[in-house]
């Protein structure tokens, strides 16, 4: 008698059905582990383009590069309260830097002063802040090193309501005014 070489039907269509439900447990566990990655605590940051801290969303956020021996750097973000009350950028720290301060840059008469706000940078309810080169911007005072285009810092802004903010800064070139957030490399 010769041997069946004609596969069982029912047996083709277990297979069938088991590579296709190994198929879908995968499909389902990369989902799940994307999700994972995308999910960060609030205040944390996940992306360097944007983070959410109780009513705040803040993005955009780079620095420039420093000059060799450089003691202090500028960093800029946008800041947007979706909340009814008003909340203040009041610190920040970056292990980079000895210590962080919020800083303006007004004209009085025909010069340019900058100085420090003790009181911190209010955002006020339903409006949007952007801290940017010639206003209001971090300043990084005492660099410990330079900061270097095409890298990026890990800086947290501390708000009075929303706490403190664990954000990622891309650094730009020297001079730049804004930052396209491409070719990073975070340290």
């Amino acid at each position: 008698m010769r041997p069946n070489t004609t596969p069982n039907t029912h047996t083709a269509a277990l297979l069938q059905h088991g590579l296709t439900g190994l198929a879908l447990a995968l499909i389902g566990l990369l989902a799940l582990v994307a999700a994972t990655v995308a999910v960060a605590p609030e205040g944390k940051a996940m992306d360097h383009r944007m983070v959410r801290a109780g009513d705040l969303v803040i993005e955009n956020a780079w620095v420039r590069a420093t000059p060799p021996g450089a003691r202090a750097g500028g960093g800029y973000v946008t800041i947007r309260n979706e909340g009814v009350a008003a909340d203040r950028l009041i610190a920040g720290r970056a292990d980079f830097a000895g210590r962080v301060e919020i800083h303006e840059m007004r004209m009085e008469g025909e010069v340019m002063q900058m100085r420090p706000l003790p009181d911190g940078l209010e955002i006020p309810a339903g409006d949007t802040v952007t801290l940017k080169p010639g206003g209001y911007h971090v300043m990084f005072m005492g660099l410990k090193q330079g900061l270097e285009a095409g890298h990026a810092v890990s800086v947290t802004l501390i708000f009075d309501r929303a706490g403190a903010v664990e954000l990622i800064f891309p650094v730009a070139k020297m001079g730049a005014t804004s930052h396209d957030h491409g070719g990073m490399k975070h340290e």
